[in-house]
């Protein structure tokens, strides 16, 4: 399967996953020239931004540990501009991680990172 393949069918997994867990489904695959937002979901009142990341070789790391600093910086500036597009920026937000690992291992990592 190519890259692009998996990535999408682990962004389907991780709506899904989450979906079944009471979130709401806002947007998919949100692009700016700053960067990517895999998904945009709600929880309640608060509006979830999602990384969605996969790793079938453990030997370079764990899915969730492939989210650095400087990945963390672009999802931030990435969510700014939606806020600030979509009229939104007075809403509580987070920033989740969905790590899925080797044998589909689903993890959860709620409020991963802040601002």
């Amino acid at each position: 399967m190519k890259s692009q393949q998996q990535g999408a069918a682990a962004e389907s997994l991780a709506c899904n996953y989450l979906k079944q867990r009471g979130l709401v489904l806002v947007e998919r695959n949100y692009r700016c020239k700053m960067g990517e937002l895999d998904l945009i979901m709600e929880q309640d009142d608060e509006l979830v931004f999602i990384e969605v990341r996969m790793r079938s070789n453990p030997n370079y790391g764990s899915a969730a540990e492939s989210v650095d600093e400087r990945k963390q910086q672009r999802l931030i500036r990435t969510a700014h501009h939606y806020l600030q597009h979509h009229n939104c920026h007075h809403r509580p937000c987070r920033f989740d991680i969905i790590a899925i690992n080797g044998d589909r291992e689903t993890q959860w990592l709620k409020n991963a990172f802040g601002l």
